[in-house]
């Protein structure tokens, strides 16, 4: 029991991916900046904005809707992430323990912070939170067959094995699935896919700041707002890291570590600068562009992977 809570609450859990989150939030800011010609925010930023609004700002409670509910959204969301980034942490550092990171698991507990946000935005009673919501949840129905999609196709390259821990193993053993064509339209796919998790530009219509003042989040402040902070820091991190595993080879000894850091900084990297040159799309042409070309490109995928490519 107490290898389990360490697990849970300090390493590879909460703590870490929380600190691990933040870094990479820092990263991503500075890289925004640079693109933008500024300076960018100190290393510790990311942090200070979690601590301010955890320990500084109040919580202003809508007066419709269900106040439990809206409470309750940001802790399910943050539990989502944390159980999630476990279940993929585990199996990529290499760790031992009787869960063996079943990635069917691990696609149902990703989705859990979108459904929580869309959960606490209706509690909350606001109607523009309300359009925030609804253009949150046609844009789950979009990218999340294209993201299974993927995680089928993972499942086929491996040899119909559902567990990281194996998947990982096939690829140290022989080759990354990204060293192939098949692997390559999978990665194309699955970075957008994480794009629209994380609810960046392009596909960020469901919070749209110009547009819907923050859309899901409008009502949120203080903290309940900042575990939403934290587990999008945590989502940040444990994105990059599932498609590693997936598809990159995940870690091996030594160096491995060192090149571990350097793919996740390359897809945090790949995430921001399409962040920074895309203008946000329509939700119907965020739709269109998952449910049709994203589709099309896994599916091709699917087919080459069949003949060994």
């Amino acid at each position: 029991m107490a290898v389990s809570l360490f697990y849970f609450f300090v390493y590879p859990g909460l703590l870490f991916m929380a600190v691990t989150g933040g870094l990479l939030s820092w990263y991503d800011r500075k890289i925004t900046a640079r693109v933008q010609f500024r300076k960018g925010p100190p290393l510790l930023q990311p942090f200070w904005d979690f601590l301010k609004l955890m320990l500084v700002k109040e919580t202003i409670l809508p007066r419709q809707g269900s106040r439990f509910v809206f409470l309750l959204a940001p802790v399910l969301a943050l539990f989502g992430a944390t159980m999630a980034g476990l279940f993929i942490l585990l199996p990529l550092f290499n760790i031992e323990t009787g869960f063996k990171g079943d990635i069917i698991v691990i696609f149902y507990l990703l989705t859990l912070p979108s459904f929580s946000y869309i959960i606490g935005s209706l509690a909350s009673g606001n109607p523009i939170a309300a359009v925030g919501a609804s253009r949150e949840m046609k844009l789950i129905i979009s990218y999340e067959l294209t993201f299974l999609l993927v995680v089928a196709a993972v499942i086929m390259k491996s040899g119909q094995e559902f567990d990281l821990n194996s998947i990982i193993a096939v690829q140290q053993a022989d080759k990354p699935f990204i060293g192939s064509i098949s692997g390559v339209l999978l990665f194309i796919a699955g970075l957008f896919c994480i794009q629209a998790k994380l609810g960046l530009v392009p596909f960020d219509m469901s919070e749209a700041e110009a547009e819907l003042a923050s859309g899901i989040y409008i009502e949120y402040s203080g903290p309940p707002y900042a575990m939403i902070r934290l587990a999008k820091y945590i989502m940040l991190f444990i994105l990059p890291a599932f498609i590693v595993a997936l598809l990159m080879n995940g870690m091996t000894g030594g160096i491995g570590v060192l090149w571990l850091i350097l793919k996740i900084l390359a897809l945090v990297l790949l995430v921001t600068l399409i962040r920074n040159t895309n203008p946000r799309l329509k939700i119907k042409q965020a739709s269109s562009f998952f449910l049709i070309w994203m589709n099309l490109l896994v599916i091709i995928a699917i087919v080459l992977n069949a003949f060994g490519l």
